[in-house]
């Protein structure tokens, strides 16, 4: 017994250390009654740091889940020097991506015209409060800026699915419009959950929304915690994720 106490904090050392930061978790999520019409990936939170065989086999498990589009949330790095090698690997993605930025995207001074055109490359855009459709015509993607008190106030699309790409969950309080499905980062789950607890610490304009699913006035959210880290590559009960939707 004292020698299994004394291993215990030595296991949750090593798998919060060595295991889990790299672990990716795919998860999926049925929103259709009926048979699914498409298939979106939420991806966020990727702080690429220089580690290209990370980012190769995330974008690897992306392409092998054969999504309809993808989606990205924000903090694609955290210096401006790693944005063309992140930009390039993520060109490989075999669907229109389509992304939103995060503060440290702002942060970096990185240039956005290089994120519109990477992204344009794989069929899909670099959404700064602005709107696509998915080539079908059937699913509008807004994409918010993260630096304003609220959302621009960009309207849905009647008669097709419409998905807001946000950075910061909190934001999706001061949602004036109804979207099918709303989508957010920021908050890497805490990175750091305690079972029964949850996040020991959290960034803020995250609020309630540490993690999962929620109602909201304006339509369901779902905060995923990213695929990347900061601070320290440590991640304990919060893997990072893949997020496939059916819609």
């Amino acid at each position: 017994m004292f020698f299994a106490a004394l291993a215990a904090p030595a296991l949750v050392g090593a798998d919060a250390k060595w295991l889990e930061p790299h672990w990716v978790k795919v998860r999926s999520i049925k929103l259709s009654t009926g048979k699914p019409s498409h298939r979106i990936i939420h991806i966020t939170d990727i702080h690429h740091k220089g580690d290209r065989p990370y980012l190769e086999s995330v974008v690897r498990k992306i392409n092998a889940l054969s999504p309809d589009a993808v989606c990205f949330t924000g903090d694609l790095i955290e210096a401006k020097e790693f944005a063309p090698e992140a930009l390039k690997m993520l060109e490989g993605i075999k669907a229109p991506l389509y992304g939103a930025p995060g503060n440290h995207d702002y942060w970096s001074h990185a240039s956005f015209a290089g994120y519109a055109a990477s992204f344009a490359r794989t069929g899909g855009g670099w959404l700064v409060d602005s709107q696509a459709m998915t080539a079908d015509g059937k699913v509008q993607i807004t994409g918010a800026s993260c630096l304003r008190g609220a959302p621009v106030a960009l309207a849905p699309r009647a008669g097709a699915k419409n998905i807001l790409l946000l950075h910061f969950p909190l934001l999706a309080e001061r949602v004036p419009n109804q979207f099918d499905l709303m989508l957010a980062g920021h908050s890497h789950g805490g990175q750091v959950r305690l079972p029964f607890y949850g996040a020991l610490i959290l960034p803020y304009w995250v609020g309630r929304y540490q993690l999962g699913m929620f109602r909201l006035a304006a339509g369901p959210l779902y905060v995923n915690p990213g695929l990347g880290w900061l601070v320290t590559p440590i991640r304990f009960n919060c893997r990072p994720e893949i997020t496939v939707f059916e819609i």
